[in-house]
């Protein structure tokens, strides 16, 4: 990860919280009649005793909603250093190695994610209940995080704890994420199982707003070998980026979560998807406002934590792990992002756009990295790259030179912000919105 120190600690939950028992989350078969844990074993670490409360307040909740049973079975390509047996889901390797934490961050502790297929509702639904069953021997944690897709694209992961996860529109799809980790090579945790249920709740929908966009300073990953937080091994000049949140983490192989950073002269931006957790800190998405933000509330909106701690001596000058801060990174570039993307030679600050936060069409860079042009023609100078995998809002297409690309053969060349191209042969797909001609 270049100049900055090793960062912090595993970037899945050495911030997060322990969950002995915590709300959770997603995804794929229909469970039957909800079912009380079975008594602990004296063997084991006790099963907390709220959790046969939590059975029956589940079952009482959902009986006006639709409910389900999380899939514990590993999968594979999505799934990062877990494993099941036994009905239960654990780390593969309990091991703290450059292969079993997120590259971005360095610390003794190991981690891993189960991602569950996304479940389609039967209508649509705002609010998710989440119970998780599971056993956490000191030293060792359990989450679950949710999040909910509309027709403009995923919401942000969130949280599952005591209280459910309510978003402020209703979604027509559900994934989640299961969560574990231990500073201990000899403990683990075991989740035994995780029921949601999805019903309406009242909230009031905010306002638009314009697509959030800070300053903040870049630092290089490098890491070339290590594992990425959604599972990627980091290959040379790599594209993809670092935030210091799991809030705007997308799955392996997807754009839902993509920045569009530049240097802050405008002349070099690349598009490209968040995969890993860093830098410093893990709970940290400083582009949310107050209300949101995860920790740090009394920041203003758009300052990393480390950031502030760096310059302001804020927190001590620590980071959520309480180590000195020795950068203001809030962003980290993989190596063809920093190089190739905007020409960087040392750390910098740079233009951050956090493109979920926005609406309106975006599409899906399906070959890349793909030139982005001043003009609609592979004459005119390139003034960055949009990598593979990262959504790209659309503002509108024009007619030009003629591209025999990986999906098509055509002359529509995509208009992004700032008066920049990039030919329709290369996009996979179209979603969130129809493009119009400019």
């Amino acid at each position: 990860m270049a100049v900055c120190p090793r960062r912090t600690p595993s970037s899945l939950l050495v911030g997060l919280l322990a969950v002995t028992l915590a709300g959770a989350l997603t995804p794929t078969t229909v469970a039957a009649a909800p079912r009380a844990p079975t008594t602990t074993d004296r063997s084991r670490p006790a099963l907390d005793r709220s959790a046969l409360d939590r059975a029956g307040q589940w079952a009482a909740s959902s009986a006006a909603g639709e409910r389900w049973s999380v899939d514990l079975a590993v999968g594979g390509g999505d799934d990062v250093n877990v494993r099941t047996g036994a009905g239960l889901l654990r780390l593969a390797d309990t091991r703290p190695t450059r292969r079993t934490r997120p590259a971005a961050l360095a610390a003794p502790v190991a981690e891993g994610a189960l991602l569950a297929p996304a479940r389609t509702l039967a209508g649509p639904a705002n609010r998710i209940h989440a119970d998780l069953t599971a056993e956490t021997p000191p030293g060792t944690t359990a989450q679950v995080q949710v999040r909910g897709a509309r027709a403009t694209g995923w919401t942000e992961w969130r949280e599952t704890g005591g209280a459910p996860v309510v978003f402020d529109r209703p979604v027509s799809r559900v994934q989640t994420r299961v969560l574990l980790t231990t500073r201990d090579p000899k403990a683990a945790a075991s989740v035994r199982a995780v029921r949601l249920t999805a019903d309406t709740a009242a909230v009031v929908a905010p306002a638009p707003s314009a697509v959030r966009s800070y300053r903040v300073f870049a630092t290089r990953e490098g890491e070339v070998g290590g594992v990425t937080a959604n599972g990627r091994t980091i290959r040379p000049r790599d594209h993809f980026v670092a935030l210091p949140s799991r809030r705007g983490l997308s799955p392996l192989d997807s754009g839902d979560y993509t920045v569009r950073v530049c240097t802050t002269s405008g002349s070099r931006c690349e598009y490209a998807p968040v995969w890993d957790v860093g830098p410093w800190n893990t709970r940290d998405d400083y582009w949310n406002p107050a209300a949101v933000r995860e920790n740090w509330k009394d920041l203003p909106q758009g300052r990393p934590e480390a950031q502030a701690a760096y310059q302001y001596g804020y927190n001590g000058g620590k980071d959520q792990f309480g180590r000195t801060v020795l950068n203001p990174a809030g962003i980290d570039l993989a190596d063809g992002t920093f190089w190739d993307g905007l020409l960087l030679t040392d750390n910098a600050w740079v233009d951050v756009t956090y493109l979920w936060t926005g609406s309106g069409p975006r599409g899906v860079v399906g070959s890349g990295p793909l030139n982005i042009r001043t003009g609609p023609g592979t004459s005119y100078p390139t003034r960055g790259l949009a990598a593979t995998h990262a959504d790209v809002p659309i503002q509108c297409y024009v007619k030009g030179q003629t591209v025999a690309g990986t999906y098509r053969t055509t002359n529509r060349w995509n208009r992004l912000a700032g008066g920049q191209y990039v030919s329709h042969a290369y996009v996979s797909a179209v979603y969130g919105g129809t493009v119009s001609p400019c």
